[in-house]
């Protein structure tokens, strides 16, 4: 298991590390390849003025700025009783943020404008590392228990998401891969123990 932990962490260092022999390595460097396929793809959808502004916008309030609105959302929605969901959107993120900087080390994954230097990076990146998206991750936990307690900001949540993850890969900062495992442990983990955690309130 470790060995197999330690040869995935190489792989995403760096596609050229990938074995060129083999059907394993054949598969993960076609999946490597489409990934940064995909961050060209999506790049270029940035490259008008107005898209480029909103891609540079959107993960600018990755970074934190999105959070205060959340808060004062959902004291709009939920009047003062929703104290419990924002502590536990604020336990989730700050949960988030021991974790993921450890899984970055982890698995030391270049940036796609650090692979391939056709990729503009359109804003600083906040720390070195790709896998996985520390704002995708983030944001999904802070949203499960707004949409566990208030379900009529599912599909708001969804729009929020989606719109982080687009703008975190047009920015050349992510992989596609890298905002789905992102978005896969911020429910992951935010999900159960906000569940359980409101069922206690």
């Amino acid at each position: 298991m470790a060995f197999t932990t330690d040869l995935a962490a190489k792989l995403t260092r760096d596609a050229s590390s990938l074995p060129q022999t083999g059907l394993s390595g054949q598969w993960l460097q076609r999946l490597l390849d489409a990934d940064l396929a995909a961050v060209h793809l999506f790049s270029r959808s940035a490259r008008p003025k107005a898209i480029r502004f909103l891609a540079i916008g959107v993960s600018k309030l990755g970074n934190g700025w999105i959070y205060p609105i959340l808060l004062t959302i959902v004291f709009l929605g939920l009047g003062w009783q929703g104290w419990h969901v924002v502590l536990l959107a604020a336990a989730n993120a700050a949960l988030l943020h021991i974790l993921y900087p450890i899984i970055k080390r982890r698995f030391c994954r270049k940036r796609p404008f650090h692979v391939d230097q056709r990729l503009p990076s359109l804003l600083k990146t906040l720390d070195e590392h790709s896998f996985p998206s520390g704002h995708a991750m983030t944001l999904t936990g802070v949203l499960a228990p707004i949409v566990l307690a208030w379900p009529a900001m599912s599909i708001s949540a969804v729009v929020l998401v989606i719109s982080m993850a687009w703008s975190r890969i047009a920015t050349a900062h992510h992989y596609p891969s890298d905002v789905i495992a992102g978005i896969a442990l911020g429910l992951g983990l935010a999900f159960p123990l906000s569940t359980y955690a409101l069922a206690l309130f």
